[in-house]
């Protein structure tokens, strides 16, 4: 789920990643994996994606833990954030995840993502991580910018 949504954000905020570009996304997560341990990780891109598909098709189903967690979701984000992560997430899901969930197919963000692009040229996006972060971690998060290293 990482790899896929990892790839799927950098798409629709920047550009289209190349195929060898997915590939090093996942060779990150791949390292990751086998840091921690985890047993039976594709070993490329391609079964990955073969992984991911079937999983979809195979795991993937609405349940009370479901249900609680977006009620977690709501509780500790707030409404205005809780419905950011609800759009966001019709954007970058895949279609049956976006069915299971109850998700819109279209986001109320998408004609605001060209703003955030135009944005991110002049440095307004600075502006917008403020605006959405709670203060509490605009901090932390804003070390984290690449632009900061």
């Amino acid at each position: 789920m990482l790899i896929d949504y990892s790839i799927r954000s950098f798409e629709i905020l920047e550009r289209k990643l190349k195929y060898f570009e997915k590939q090093e996304v996942f060779d990150v997560f791949l390292r990751l994996g086998k840091r921690m341990n985890l047993v039976d990780l594709p070993k490329d891109f391609e079964e990955f994606e073969i992984m991911r598909e079937n999983h979809l098709h195979q795991n993937l189903q609405y349940s009370i833990y479901t249900k609680d967690l977006y009620k977690q979701y709501r509780h500790h984000l707030g409404i205005a954030r809780y419905r950011l992560l609800l759009e966001t997430q019709s954007l970058i899901t895949p279609n049956k995840v976006r069915k299971y969930l109850h998700l819109k197919k279209n986001s109320l963000l998408s004609p605001v993502l060209p703003i955030y692009k135009i944005g991110k040229i002049i440095s307004l996006d600075v502006f917008f991580k403020w605006l959405i972060l709670p203060g509490t971690y605009r901090q932390k998060i804003k070390s984290l910018d690449y632009k900061n290293i």
